[in-house]
């Protein structure tokens, strides 16, 4: 729920253990205590979604057995060693950081990723505000960090199941090329059409795409979004990083981006998530301020995390 920095403090000083996201300024004035934060003044909350600089969206867990770390660029490839075998790990990484490139492009690889449950967000600032820098916090020491990513492990009792989803209203157009990278990473200048080298920024230009959509990468027949941040001077700046060997296409066009994502989300509005993040992209193309989403109330984000980071979705964790 969207809470004031005073009802927030006083449920830290109850001991409460709290996931809460919300602006820097009132992220920094919360006290020690079993907590982790990031950054982002837009937020879905049960009425709908909202833009503000004055509440935190907190979600409170009632489990024993936690953990609370902060990780640099050195260990954060431990993070789901650090996870609990029958629980869910929820990392927070701070936008456009090191540690936040180095986690995008060697999540996959990092030991145990895909034995324990990581999800997770990136950190942001207010769009329309300059002065800000995207930050995690361990409630903990309440250190703030723009460089450094923080992690609540959580075990669940035996009994419980610890599911995770991810929704997607993006799929590749068939009828796109296929595009191939040898050059990995955030940004990228080169790729290959059908096998021919080309320049990335001009072939987008040349062929009137979309940047609202998303580059999907196939992963063994799932797709995997990767969102086009900006382009300038021939050169494509990306929200994730693109892989030698992933067979990309365009995303097929979406004509009603808002009622495409509300019809993916209508066939699992009963789903009782304990926790969600959606991204800044679906906020913003699809005209999500004051617009409801049942189900799936959390932060909005500049990247989310299952696993390993992906684009314009929404990632939710249920426990059953």
């Amino acid at each position: 729920m969207l809470l004031t920095l005073e009802a927030t403090s006083k449920k830290i000083a109850e001991g409460s253990l709290l996931h809460i996201a919300g602006a820097e300024s009132l992220l920094k004035k919360l006290p020690k205590g079993n907590w982790i934060g990031g950054s982002t003044e837009y937020f879905m909350a049960e009425d709908g979604g909202k833009i503000s600089d004055e509440r935190l969206f907190v979600t409170g867990f009632p489990y024993k057995n936690f953990s609370i770390k902060t990780y640099s660029t050195d260990d954060i490839k431990n993070v789901a060693n650090d996870g609990f075998d029958n629980g869910f790990s929820i990392v927070i990484i701070p936008f456009d950081s090191d540690i936040h490139r180095e986690y995008a492009e060697n999540a996959p690889e990092f030991e145990n990723m895909f034995m324990h449950n990581i999800t997770g967000w990136i950190s942001g600032v207010n769009l329309g505000k300059s002065g800000q820098s995207p930050i995690s916090i361990n409630g903990l020491s309440a250190e703030a960090s723009s460089s450094k990513a923080v992690a609540l492990h959580l075990e669940v009792p035996a009994d419980k199941v610890v599911n995770m989803g991810i929704i997607n209203i993006f799929e590749q157009d068939t009828s796109s090329p296929l595009i191939e990278f040898t050059q990995e990473g955030f940004v990228v200048k080169t790729c290959l059409v059908g096998g021919k080298e080309v320049n990335f920024a001009e072939y987008i230009e040349k062929n009137n795409i979309d940047t609202k959509m998303p580059l999907v990468g196939d992963y063994s027949g799932s797709g995997v979004n990767v969102s086009i941040k900006s382009i300038s001077d021939g050169t494509v700046y990306l929200y994730a990083p693109v892989f030698n060997g992933i067979q990309y296409r365009v995303a097929k066009n979406i004509s009603d981006y808002e009622n495409a994502f509300r019809n993916r989300l209508s066939g699992i509005c009963d789903i009782n998530s304990v926790f969600s993040c959606n991204c800044i992209l679906n906020f913003l193309y699809g005209g999500l301020e004051g617009k409801k989403i049942e189900a799936f109330a959390g932060p909005i984000t500049f990247g989310e995390i299952a696993y390993q980071l992906v684009n314009q979705t929404l990632v939710y964790v249920t426990v059953s």
